[in-house]
């Protein structure tokens, strides 16, 4: 049986479709107006996102999700059971009290980091980067971390799609079995199997909190061919595998090592975007380990960035956003000086 809340949630719901269909009985020639099915009636109507359509109510979004005036959107929908295991919760009714209890704004980010501005079908989903509707908080869009595997899509490495293509009239519903928080630095590293290496060295070092934490980074971020080509450089420098980068390093956070200096070589300690660059000379930058400063030149393409060796690589991703900075991959390792 439906809870009296849901009951006046769907009233919410009427209400507000009702007003952006606005139409006058003139209008419609006493022709009733065809049934939506928009991604706000099919949250409305499902058994599965009684806690959804309660966050959507307090957030304001509503609206956004009735409308289908020039709107085709992708929702990653999170299940009751989805939001009660994120909440920690007892059950839908706690989960929905402790919605309520947040700011509208909070929520409305967490349920924007789930919508995307153009409806992608199952079939058009490829591994990679797309940007939600939810932003940080210079107003820059987050992004998701798309995974394929196996036939399994997986957003940030925490979400898989459980049931894909539900239809709507202003766009899709992808179903989710986890809510996805916003992103932060470390989230990517994590999430993208690009970066595993990375994350290996960033775990051991003890610099994941500090890359998930509050603050305002930019990571120039080797992926794993960066550090297979580290690895193939000289034949004679003892180093042959990954294992022999980790070596470099230790897990102690009391102390530095020769591969912690490496990888803070690799972060500003400010968020520096690709359109904040220098088109007209390269941009100069200090890493937080300044075994020599770091320059960036926009004005090739692809961009480059050279390290405190001078030694340059090139700038294959940029801008990827997430809470407290951004990413952007190199093909190389860079070296302090």
């Amino acid at each position: 049986m439906k809870s009296f809340n849901r009951i006046l949630q769907v009233l919410a719901i009427t209400v507000l479709t009702t007003s952006l269909i606005s139409c006058s009985d003139d209008d419609d020639n006493g022709v009733m107006p065809s049934e939506t099915n928009t991604i706000a009636d099919i949250v409305s109507n499902s058994d599965d996102f009684d806690i959804l359509l309660a966050a959507a109510v307090k957030a304001d979004l509503v609206g956004t999700l009735s409308t289908t005036a020039n709107t085709d959107l992708t929702v990653f929908a999170p299940t009751d059971a989805a939001f009660i295991s994120y909440l920690g919760a007892t059950d839908e009714t706690a989960a929905i009290s402790t919605v309520n209890s947040l700011s509208s704004d909070v929520v409305a980010n967490l349920l924007l980091n789930h919508v995307l501005g153009t409806s992608v079908t199952a079939s058009e989903i490829t591994a990679g980067y797309v940007k939600a509707l939810s932003t940080n908080a210079d107003g820059d869009n987050l992004d998701l971390y798309v995974g394929v595997a196996s036939g399994t899509v997986t957003i940030n490495g925490i979400s898989d799609v459980t049931t894909p293509d539900v239809a709507a009239d202003n766009g899709v519903i992808h179903v989710v079995d986890a809510v996805i928080p916003e992103a932060t630095i470390a989230t990517f590293a994590s999430a993208d199997p690009n970066f595993s290496t990375l994350l290996a060295a960033v775990v051991q070092e003890d610099l994941a909190a500090t890359l998930s934490g509050a603050g305002t980074f930019t990571v120039f971020a080797p992926t794993n061919d960066a550090f297979q080509a580290l690895i193939d450089a000289d034949p004679n420098d003892g180093i042959t595998s990954a294992a022999d980068i980790l070596a470099l390093g230790d897990s102690d956070a009391t102390t530095t090592s020769a591969l912690d200096n490496i990888l803070r070589h690799h972060v500003l300690g400010a968020t520096v975007r690709a359109e904040d660059l220098s088109t007209t000379a390269p941009t100069p930058a200090t890493p937080l380990f300044a075994g020599g400063g770091l320059s960036i030149d926009a004005t090739v393409t692809p961009p480059s960035i050279t390290d405190g060796s001078g030694t340059k690589y090139d700038i294959v991703v940029t801008n990827v956003t997430g809470t407290n900075g951004v990413i952007h991959a190199i093909t190389g390792v860079l070296m302090p000086e």
